[in-house]
């Protein structure tokens, strides 16, 4: 059985049953795997974003995790920032 694949993009919730080194959940967003680093079988090198609970990434981790262990979400919806107008100066010559 081949494991789920990881890709970019994806937002993945990990404990314990994807790594000893969750103790605490986290919530990632997956840059990109890595691809190039030698794994055991079943297991994936990623960089990604550690969420909080508004979804804003705070860190950057590389992780070592068993992709059939994360439990994958949906992506946060963003909802866009209202952008205040720039003031203008006028010229007075």
């Amino acid at each position: 059985m081949t494991p789920p694949l990881v890709r970019s993009g994806d937002v993945l919730r990990l404990s314990r049953a994807a790594s000893v080194q969750f103790v605490r959940p986290i919530t990632v967003r997956v840059i990109r795997v890595l691809t190039d680093w030698h794994t055991y079988d079943g297991w994936v090198w990623i960089d990604a974003y550690v969420l909080d609970a508004a979804g804003d990434a705070v860190s950057r981790r590389t992780l070592f995790l068993q992709p059939s262990g994360a439990r994958r979400l949906k992506a946060p919806v963003r909802r866009p920032v209202a952008r205040r107008p720039v003031a203008r100066k006028v010229s007075t010559s």
